[in-house]
């Protein structure tokens, strides 16, 4: 694959730049949105969302998801009563630009970079921070999270309080997928870069400290796109697909800034989290966005404990090639696909659990790391001609009974469920919230389906002062955030 970019750009051909994916600039804050229908007893907190919004009209290229300042999005609850507020993320590159008041700053495939005097001293001739993709809260700290780069910290009012390295313990930073072991409270992290070492990964505490510094995986040796990670009670669960990063093909326009390199095959590491030694599988190419989830094979079996031995389960969205902006390279279906992993024989056997066109899966959260049984994804009906990253259904499925359930959003285009638990309920027990916006008219609204019948559509819709364009990842933030445990 080729993604390569001239420096001769028309912004108004992207088609990640239209439609439901046109960027906002204007920031909003309102109380008292009217909802209709009827938001469920107990749903109080805050559901907070992040996507790439360019604050100007992109130069040189612009690669969806990876490109975009980074705008949050939040929608508070509290006793019935629902109010919201967005806010980009300000990066020192944000900032230079809206002194300027204009974009200084090319997409990543076009390799512009400000010198001075247009900005200081200290971002000449460097990248833009593009905390972006996802946005989570960890010991108190609310983080606007990039691709591989120091998350920024944000205030719960979503006003930027700038870079977060941890006390300087992580200063290359995290990518935009850690994972928060319920057990523990730690959240495991990992970054890649594009000098040795070329992978690392870190814990930090439920207090926030750096338990384990950035620690090198010696079996990667060159630079990789690894988007997301996943955990059990034993490993880090990582995958590497042949996307490698080639920045002088890049700068000298002869080639991709990620190039797909399909006979170099797909490989599944698993880091214990002891720090003993990296064991790996290899299978043929393929490319994942996202897992769903991890767990130890041994785990809620008869007889069987975390961390007692045996294979690992993977579940994931599985793609056949990597492909940003519009569909590139032919067909590419996306399906849910178990992997089951030896560490002892390093090998894996994959199996395609459905062939549904999904993307951005989630389970409760409180289930990372164990076996999960229900899961929630974007999906397509197959109604409508559809662009990466835009989606008309949510389907959730139940890995334990088997099948799917599909809710058709009709003229919404719908993003990434997230699960809001009900307090003190069982297992399963609470609500998935999206957001969503309206191809007819740019109309956004905030979505509450019941997870019992999710199926039956949304008991609660919230309309959005604003449009809110298609993005990436969000959290729910319960007013009462629960222990770990």
């Amino acid at each position: 694959m080729s993604t390569h970019t001239t420096r001769t750009f028309d912004p108004t051909r992207v088609a990640h730049l239209s439609g439901p994916f046109a960027p906002v600039t204007r920031e909003v804050d309102e109380v008292g949105l009217r909802v209709e229908g009827r938001l469920p007893d107990g749903l109080d907190g805050a559901y907070l969302r992040n996507g790439p919004n360019p604050r100007f009209s992109p130069i040189g290229s612009y690669l969806y998801p990876l490109d975009g300042d980074g705008m949050l999005h939040g929608v508070w609850i509290h006793e019935g009563t629902v109010r919201y507020r967005n806010r980009f993320v300000r990066t020192p590159g944000v900032l230079a630009e809206e002194r300027a008041g204009r974009a200084l700053w090319g997409g990543l495939e076009s390799m512009v970079m400000p010198q001075e005097p247009d900005v200081p001293a200290d971002l000449a001739g460097t990248f833009k921070d593009l905390p972006d993709i996802n946005v989570v809260r960890h010991a108190g700290r609310l983080l606007a999270l990039a691709e591989s780069s120091c998350p920024f910290r944000m205030s719960p009012e979503l006003d930027t309080l700038g870079p977060e390295t941890f006390d300087g313990a992580l200063p290359a930073g995290i990518t935009a997928h850690p994972k928060v072991d319920p057990r523990t409270g730690e959240m495991v992290v990992f970054c890649y870069g594009l000098e040795p070492p070329f992978l690392t990964w870190s814990v930090l505490g439920p207090a926030g400290e750096v338990r384990r510094g950035p620690t090198p995986v010696d079996t990667v040796d060159e630079p990789m796109m690894i988007h997301d990670m996943a955990l059990t009670a034993r490993f880090v669960v990582l995958v590497l697909a042949p996307a490698f990063f080639d920045i002088d093909a890049a700068m000298a326009g002869t080639g991709s800034f990620v190039a797909w390199r399909p006979e170099r095959g797909t490989r599944i590491l698993l880091v214990p989290r002891d720090g003993g030694p990296v064991r790996q599988a290899a299978d043929d190419a393929y490319w994942m966005w996202h897992t769903v989830n991890a767990h130890d094979a041994d785990e809620g079996q008869e007889g069987g404990a975390p961390g007692q031995g045996g294979d690992v389960v993977l579940d994931y969205v599985q793609w056949d090639h990597l492909a940003m902006g519009p569909a590139s390279g032919g067909p590419n279906p996306g399906g849910l696909v178990r992997a089951v992993i030896s560490p002892e024989a390093g090998s894996m056997r994959r199996t395609r659990l459905d062939d549904a066109a999904i993307e951005l899966p989630r389970i409760d959260d409180r289930l990372i790391g164990r076996r999960h049984r229900r899961l929630a994804a974007a999906s397509g009906t197959g109604a409508r001609d559809l662009l990466p990253g835009e989606h008309d259904a949510l389907r959730w499925y139940d890995l334990q009974r088997g099948g799917s359930e599909l809710w058709a959003a009709g003229d919404l285009a719908v993003g990434e469920p997230v699960f809001a638990p009900t307090p003190g309920g069982a297992d399963g027990e609470g609500h998935w919230l999206t957001l969503a916006t309206d191809r007819t008219d740019g109309t956004s609204w905030f979505l509450v389906l019941p997870a019992d019948e999710p199926e039956s559509g949304p008991v609660a819709r919230v309309r959005i002062p604003v449009r809110v364009p298609l993005g990436l990842h969000g959290t729910w933030l319960p007013t009462e955030e629960p222990a770990p445990g």
